[in-house]
């Protein structure tokens, strides 16, 4: 697999991500039922009862009342309806803000996939990295081996001691458990790039492009700074929370606006009991108009709510601008970090080569007689560790940049 492939099953099968679209999903259909409320609200009504006989106190509570005959069944059954035609905007206000929440749960979305996705790069590169040891490990061992039967034919005739061969033979055999440690490691790291990527956990990813590691130099004069003040996701999601508090702001002063809607209700009732006098029939009785309501209590009631979501405002704006600056600290220090891999990767190639030369230097003067084994054994593993750290270095680089990218906001 590619890196761009293990990239396209992330938003496929990562469980974070799955979670991140569940919930835009469930913001979604918010937005959908805020604007629902514009439209009327319509109830029906239906209502049976037993009614109790009339007694009247004619001679006081304390005496025998007279009785009136009433019928003893009561029912109603009807309809009404309520449009609000205003209310300081808050219905408007109300779907506005469900909208921005949509748009936070959609970046937050893109930021979650974005931390999936260089997770994924994590293990890709580990998986790429243990890879690259595995094959240095197996040319070491190789080479150790001939060089053990030299070693063995060279005490034969008496020219090396004992010791050179136990010497020898002890790197060799501390060189194959690192190489079955290196196994192991990359196994792991194959595991957890499943499980990240929804793959079979007995799945083998074996990477493509191991010497892909360069990054151009016009990408290291990039201005990635002015580029994640504008595109990175947490200044998007602060963004879109300063407006939150804007439409919190002016949903508290609604508060104070007259309400307005058209109403209408109609209803069947048996007996007629609404008009004297009385009858014993079914009639209909229905109403319909403007109808208007003012809180004058919201004059002082309201005065503390619109204070407590000003300084909840300036409190998001305070957060904006230290989020601002924590983007800007990330975006120097990675950068930075990006320049300094660059760097290091020239002193290694320079170290690997310099290593190569002083391991034929050291073989030829020890197989002459001039030098000691551990010289010999000081040479081979110095030769070994600078191209695991040629390797670690070119790893990181790739790394780091996928890094930047993902503060940056355009992993």
């Amino acid at each position: 697999m590619t890196l761009s492939q293990v990239w396209e099953r992330v938003p496929l099968y990562n469980k974070e991500v799955q979670d991140k679209k569940l919930n835009k999903n469930s913001k979604s259909q918010e937005v959908r039922d805020a604007s629902i409320s514009r439209l009327p609200t319509i109830d029906a009504q239906g209502e049976y009862a037993r009614v109790s006989k009339l007694p009247v106190y004619n001679d006081g509570i304390f005496n025998t009342p007279d009785h009136i005959a009433v019928l003893p069944n009561y029912y109603k059954v009807g309809a009404s309806a309520y449009l609000n035609l205003y209310e300081g905007n808050k219905a408007n206000l109300f779907i506005s803000k469900n909208k921005t929440n949509l748009k936070i749960a959609s970046i937050e979305e893109k930021m979650e996939t974005s931390e999936q996705k260089l997770k994924a790069a994590f293990y890709f590169l580990e998986i790429q990295r243990y890879m690259l040891f595995i094959a240095y490990l197996g040319k070491d061992i190789a080479a150790q081996q001939k060089q053990l039967l030299k070693i063995k034919e060279m005490q034969k005739n008496g020219v090396v001691l004992r010791s050179d061969i136990l010497r020898a033979e002890l790197k060799l055999s501390r060189q194959k458990l690192g190489l079955l440690k290196v196994e192991n490691d990359r196994s792991i790291s194959n595991e957890k790039l499943n499980t990240l990527i929804g793959l079979a956990d007995d799945a083998y990813v074996k990477p493509v492009g191991l010497d892909d590691y360069s990054i151009e130099e016009k990408e290291l004069g990039h201005d990635y700074l002015s580029e994640a003040l504008i595109s990175a996701h947490q200044i998007e999601i602060s963004a879109q929370e300063k407006e939150i508090h804007k439409l919190d702001i002016k949903m508290v002063k609604a508060n104070q606006y007259p309400k307005i809607g058209l109403f209408a209700n109609y209803a069947y009732s048996y007996p007629q009991i609404f008009l004297y006098p009385y009858q014993a029939s079914t009639y209909g009785f229905g109403m319909a108009g403007i109808k208007m309501s003012y809180s004058i209590a919201s004059l002082y009631n309201n005065r503390a709510k619109e204070k407590i979501a000003d300084i909840a405002y300036e409190v998001q704006e305070l957060d904006h601008v230290r989020l601002e600056d924590k983007v800007r600290e990330d975006v120097q220090e990675a950068f930075l970090r990006l320049k300094e891999n660059r760097e290091a990767i020239r002193v290694m190639e320079v170290n690997v080569n310099q290593a190569l030369e002083n391991q034929r230097i050291v073989q030829n003067t020890y197989f002459n007689n001039t030098a000691l084994i551990t010289d010999l054994l000081d040479a081979d593993s110095e030769l070994l560790q600078t191209q695991f750290d040629y390797a670690s270095a070119r790893i990181a680089l790739q790394l780091q940049y996928y890094t930047l990218l993902n503060i940056t906001g355009k992993l």
